[in-house]
Order: structure tokens, then C-alpha cells, then sequence
């Protein structure tokens, strides 16, 4: 998911848009397109981009540059397509089967790429190399990680998973900061309840995953706990076995919260739950930095962002990734303007806009004014250790599996040992080919 889906804010670039637009014009010049403004000789190109991202900051980004593109492409039009993000991959096999899909379509980096490769065109030819080399993380839009397989995704933005909390009900409560591991999130959970106020909120957010909340927000803070980035690929060959204990040990204090009646009672049918938190009805939501400029809008210097302190020790672990972007189909006719467009996303015009928009960059050296996401920025800089999400490094299949199994754990509807245990059997039930030592 990044995944996974997202806000509303202002942010400034220190890039000028006088010379954004003059050095785009020089590269695309440079790369070959089919006409400068991307016409053919027989009239206006229509072009389909399919989006899951629902209300959130990068829905907005994509409307914007696509507005943006057609100023500079008159004789480009892309047509936008928000489809379900329930089913959104489902959708996009059925139509890359049928051939009858879109031209440009939003992709998850890292596993979800690569399980749906067989009909995404590899963009080197298309990306120039000194292009490439300015993307941060462009390893996990590539095949097996490698850009020099062969890159899938033009990533659109830097995302963090990360916690909100609402300082006003933290000061009403006499706490001063937020926790930074377990012994301090179970401490002020006692006692934000004890006046009153529900410490976690959880719930189908603004791009609804699924009708229940997405646990892998919470689950890669979880794995990050106890393991190295380098150690997570256990999870995916089999090294590391769900049932693992310090997995389960984990998953016993994260359910505990709701047991101990530190979340909303309604975790798992709870919706619309970022207008509830704008409204002080719970003191903490663990989701992604996309949803910054939303909150700040509804909440103003009362909101604050921390790292979720699922750790034994202080947490020093941060998931940064660029979670998302968008691909170019192979059974797409226009791939001379696709790639228009995805060069156009990373130029530094591209960059102001997604910034505008609220997100954070993924070129190197493009940068943003919003302090919340600067702060989270920070993390990385100053030697926390980095993760990537942990729901892109792992098979769709068991992402699908532990949507609902732990959920249900958390909730009390199964045991945690339950739970692993399915998650277990459902990446034993793969071929080996998905659990081997190459992704």
C-alpha cells in the first residue's frame, strides 16, 4: 500500500515553475517523443489513467498534474478514472486479461509489482538513467528490486507509515509528549481513559482498503520491534515463521490495547474514521503521513505526529517508502505519451505540484515546507533506522490473509496463535517459486 491511500494542504518548492517547465520541455526533447506536444497526425490522443486513491492527498495530485500535463500537451487528453479501492487489483488483472484497461494505472511498489508485472511495461527505455538516478527507493518499484532489471513504477511520492495524536486531549489529560515504547503507550492509554478519552481510534479510513481498519500500518511498527530491515525478508521466504515467538509476543500487546478498552469498541466497523478523530473522539490514530494536510486543516497546531511506540526500548525505527505510482500498461497504444506523462511526474514541475498537494516529493533534492512532514522527514535524518512497508514486502496473498485474520485477533474473535497460524499456512500453501530467495 502503501500503501495505502490518503489529504489536503499548501506547501511550498524552492523550484521556480519558469525553469521547471523550460528544462521538462529539454528532456522530453531529449527522449524522443512522437511531437513536441504530443499529438498525432490524426488529431487529439486520449489516454485513461486508473486511481484508487478515494479522497485522499494523492487524488488531488493526480487531478493536478493531470491538469497541469495537458496545459504543456494540448493535444494530450488523460482521462481519470477513480476506481474502488476494495477490488482496484482485481479489477486491473480482469481488464489486462481483456486488454481493455487503462494507459497509465496507479501500482503499489514492492511485491504488488511484481505480481502484476507480466503486463507492465519496463520503463528504462523510457525513464532516462539521470532521471532514475534521483528517485529515492526506486530499488522496490523494480524487478526483483534491481533498477537495473527493469523499473515498473514512476513512484509519485515519499510516504511514511506514522501515528497523529490530538494534543489538546493529551494536555487535558497532563501529558506532555507522546509514548515512545510499550510501557509508556499502555501508561498514558490508563490514562487518557481515565479521563475520559479514548487513547487509540481505530477504523475504515478515507481510502477503504477494506470495510474493517488496515492492521499493516500497525504490523510493520510491530515487526520493526523485533527485527532488522534486513530480517524481514524471513517473512517472506519462510526463515521467520509467523508463529515465531517474538511475533506472537508482539501481537499479544497490540491486542491487549483493545482489550484492555484503550481503542473505540467498534474497531472493525467503525468508518469514517478520520472525521472522528478531527472531532476529539479518541487521542491517537496510527495511519500515513498522506493524510497530514486534512487533519491540519480540521485541527491546526493541535495535531502532532509520533512514531508508533510498539517497541520493548524507545522506538528508533521509522517506515519510509515510496508506496505508490503510476505504470505504463503493455497493451496501452500511446506509450511515446504515457511516458510523457510519467517523465512530467518526476520533473521538478511534477514535484511542486505533488508537493502542493500535500505529499512529500520522491526526487532527490525537491522539498517540502509542511512542518508535520519534515518532522517525519527528520526521523530518517537523524539515524533512525529505516524500514520500508512492510505490506509490500510481503506476498499480496498473505496481506490479503492477515487483513482479516488480524483483525479478528485483535478484536478477540480468534486467539493471536490462531491467527499466525493461518497467516502460516497461507504463505506454506504458496509455490515455492513465491517464497524463494529471490522476490
Amino acid at each position: 500500500m502503501g500503501r495505502k491511500a490518503k489529504g489536503r494542504g499548501e506547501m511550498k518548492s524552492h523550484f521556480q515553475g519558469t525553469l521547471a517547465i523550460g528544462a521538462l520541455s529539454v528532456l522530453l526533447a531529449g527522449c524522443g517523443a512522437s511531437a513536441a506536444n504530443g499529438a498525432s497526425a490524426h488529431g487529439p490522443i486520449a489516454l485513461t489513467l486508473w486511481e484508487n486513491y478515494g479522497t485522499e492527498d494523492e487524488a488531488t495530485a493526480t487531478v493536478d498534474l493531470v491538469k497541469a500535463f495537458e496545459r504543456l500537451h494540448p493535444n494530450i487528453k488523460i482521462h481519470v478514472v477513480s476506481q474502488p479501492a476494495s477490488n482496484y487489483f482485481s479489477l486491473l488483472q480482469a481488464a489486462a486479461i481483456s486488454k481493455n484497461g487503462p494507459d497509465l494505472t496507479v501500482m503499489w511498489s514492492g511485491l504488488y509489482a511484481l505480481k502484476y508485472q507480466d503486463f507492465l511495461v519496463n520503463l528504462n527505455p523510457y525513464l532516462p538513467a539521470s532521471l532514475r538516478s534521483k528517485v529515492y527507493g526506486l530499488q522496490y518499484s523494480s524487478i526483483n528490486f534491481n533498477p537495473a532489471n527493469g523499473v515498473l513504477i514512476a513512484p509519485l511520492e515519499n510516504q511514511f507509515y506514522m501515528g497523529f495524536y490530538n494534543k489538546a486531549l493529551f494536555h487535558k489529560a497532563g501529558i506532555q509528549s507522546p509514548p515512545t515504547d510499550w510501557a509508556q503507550l499502555y501508561r498514558d492509554s490508563a490514562i487518557l481513559k481515565s479521563h475520559g478519552i479514548t487513547p487509540l481510534l481505530y477504523g475504515s479510513g478515507s481510502q477503504s482498503i477494506g470495510s474493517e481498519f488496515y492492521p499493516y500500518y500497525d504490523l510493520s511498527y510491530l515487526m520493526a520491534g523485533v527485527y532488522s530491515p534486513s530480517q524481514w525478508k524471513g517473512l517472506y521466504d519462510g526463515k521467520i515463521p509467523w508463529t515465531s515467538a517474538p511475533i506472537k509476543a508482539q501481537m499479544n500487546k497490540w491486542v491487549g490495547l483493545f482489550r484492555n478498552g484503550y481503542t473505540n469498541p467498534n474497531a472493525l466497523t467503525a468508518t469514517n474514521i478520520l472525521a472522528a478523530f478531527e472531532q476529539g473522539k479518541g487521542a491517537m490514530l496510527i495511519k500515513g503521513n498522506w493524510d497530514v494536510s486534512v487533519l491540519q486543516q480540521a485541527m491546526g497546531s493541535n495535531l502532532g505526529v509520533f512514531l508508533p511506540p510498539y517497541s520493548s526500548t524507545p522506538q528508533h525505527a521509522v517506515d519510509m517508502f515510496p508506496g505508490d505510482g503510476y505504470s505504463m500498461t503493455t497493451y496501452s497504444q500511446h506509450k511515446a505519451q504515457d511516458a510523457q506523462f510519467l517523465r512530467f511526474i518526476l520533473s521538478p514541475e511534477g514535484q511542486r505540484i505533488e508537493s502542493q498537494a500535500g505529499l512529500i516529493p520522491d526526487v532527490k533534492g525537491s522539498t517540502t515546507s509542511n512542518a508535520l512532514n519534515n518532522q517525519l522527514l527528520q526521523y530518517a535524518a537523524k539515524g533512525y533506522r529505516v524500514y520500508p512497508m512492510i505490506d509490500n514486502m510481503i506476498q499480496p496473498s498473505v496481506v490479503s490473509a492477515g487483513s482479516k485474520e488480524l483483525d479478528a485477533a485483535f478484536a478477540g474473535n480468534i486467539t493471536v496463535s490462531q491467527a499466525l497460524n493461518n497467516l502460516q499456512q497461507t504463505l506454506n500453501s504458496l509455490p515455492a517459486s513465491q517464497r524463494s530467495s529471490s522476490y
